[in-house]
């Protein structure tokens, strides 16, 4: 499976909770941190719902 690195980039303060949850969902709490995730359709999915507060920052083979 492939792995993709995922690093926060937005606060979740002021944010729905559901956008929130997506960021504790990923195992992201802080601003700048960074997880290196299976490449799923679930975890995609949660990245795309909140483009705002994260980004792809590298993809791995």
């Amino acid at each position: 499976m492939a792995i993709i690195v995922v690093k926060q980039i937005g606060s979740p303060i002021r944010r729905p909770a559901s956008q929130r949850a997506t960021l504790k969902g990923l195992g992201l709490n802080k601003m700048n941190r960074t997880r290196e995730l299976e490449d799923t359709p679930a975890v995609r999915g949660m990245v795309n719902s909140i483009p705002h507060l994260v980004a792809i920052i590298e993809e791995k083979a």
